[in-house]
């Protein structure tokens, strides 16, 4: 059974950063990658980054260059380093593991941003 826990969510300023983790109990053969999502009050959930076995990282256009992805097979642990944060990035952000069967997901971390 996949189970995702995501943490390091908070407060933070305009311009601040924070940095998310998401542990992950395990990874089935059907892997394909691990994704952040973000959703904010009456909006979408929105693709954010993703990070595959080969450290292959993709990024959406809105936080390229702000966030990075990255992930330690050791502790079986995915981040989200985020920096530069304005008040658009405030949001509930989610930890996702992407398989060829179905999808896994975190109860999600809220990141709020404040001038």
């Amino acid at each position: 059974q996949v189970q995702l826990v995501e943490s390091g969510g908070g407060e933070v300023r305009t311009g601040g950063s924070l940095r998310l983790s998401c542990v992950v109990s395990e990874s089935p053969f059907s892997l394909l990658a691990w994704r952040w999502f973000r959703q904010a009050p009456g909006k979408q959930r929105e693709f954010i980054a993703s990070i595959n076995e080969n450290r292959e990282t993709k990024y959406a256009d809105s936080v390229k260059g702000r966030f990075a992805v990255s992930r330690d097979s050791a502790k079986n642990t995915i981040y989200l380093q985020l920096n530069s944060l304005n008040h658009e990035d405030t949001a509930v952000y989610y930890c996702n593991e992407f398989t060829r069967l179905r999808d896994y997901w975190g109860q999600g971390t809220q990141v709020t941003v404040s001038s």
